[in-house]
């Protein structure tokens, strides 16, 4: 009878008490290995961005896998290495990158990547989408316009690409985005359209012109002028002696 009490005490140990036990533990041992879980994770990020910057995509790759394995959830790597593969000309890789980052951080970077990705290869109508989803959810960069309006003109649609690229003016005033303005409506054969904006780039230009003399033109001090008269002494001559008048 002993016996069997003492074998359901140490059932009941095994059931209730140890998993108790084996969590806690496992909780001290996260908590002696967090300074360097974050260092080792900082490391590898360094890695990562360095190896990138220096081409070497597959050390670059290499250390954001190792980032992912430690932590699945890690949206900014996701997205990192989807740019990546981008840049390796792996649009499928890169397009099942951003759509997990986007998954797990509803990111206008990610959206916007996918969108980039859609266009190079093609599947204009989803790039629309991804970039109108990312201008939802941050309308007041200019780039996410410019990238629209091209994803439109593929579509044939010229007066939406021209009105998106309005939108990016608006934003910045850029000659560059008035050229593609000015590139559509001649495409479009829009001869008003071609004579307006014409103008508005030859205006600009002029601005920035006017505005450059400006900053290289000399600035002139004025001097102020006294009553007293200005009184230049002359060099003491070679072994004279300067004597210093007390004042009164």
């Amino acid at each position: 009878m002993l016996g069997i009490i003492l074998i359901l005490t140490l059932l009941a140990f095994l059931i209730f008490g140890y998993p108790v036990i084996l969590s806690k533990r496992k909780k001290e041992a996260d908590d002696e290995k967090s300074p360097n879980f974050d260092a080792q994770m900082k490391k590898l990020w360094n890695i990562a961005r360095v190896s990138m910057k220096e081409r070497k995509p597959l050390r670059a790759e290499k250390a954001l896998l190792t980032i992912l394995k430690f932590d699945e959830k890690n949206a900014a790597a996701y997205n990192r290495l989807g740019i990546l593969y981008a840049k390796e000309s792996k649009f499928t890789e890169a397009i099942e990158c951003f759509e997990i980052a986007q998954s797990l951080d509803n990111n206008p970077s990610s959206l916007h990547n996918a969108g980039l990705i859609y266009l190079e290869t093609g599947a204009y109508e989803k790039a629309e989408m991804a970039f109108r989803q990312a201008l939802e959810l941050e309308g007041g960069i200019p780039a996410r316009f410019i990238a629209l309006a091209k994803a439109l003109e593929k579509l044939g649609r010229r007066k939406e690409a021209i009105d998106a690229l309005e939108s990016a003016y608006e934003l910045e005033a850029s000659t560059t985005t008035l050229r593609q303005i000015l590139a559509l409506y001649e495409a479009s054969g829009d001869e008003e359209g071609i004579e307006d904006t014409t103008l508005r780039i030859n205006n600009q230009l002029a601005a920035l012109e006017r505005k450059k003399k400006t900053l290289k033109k000399p600035v002139r001090h004025s001097l102020r002028r006294s009553g007293a008269k200005t009184v230049v002494k002359k060099p003491a001559a070679p072994g004279s002696r300067l004597v210093r008048k007390k004042p009164f």
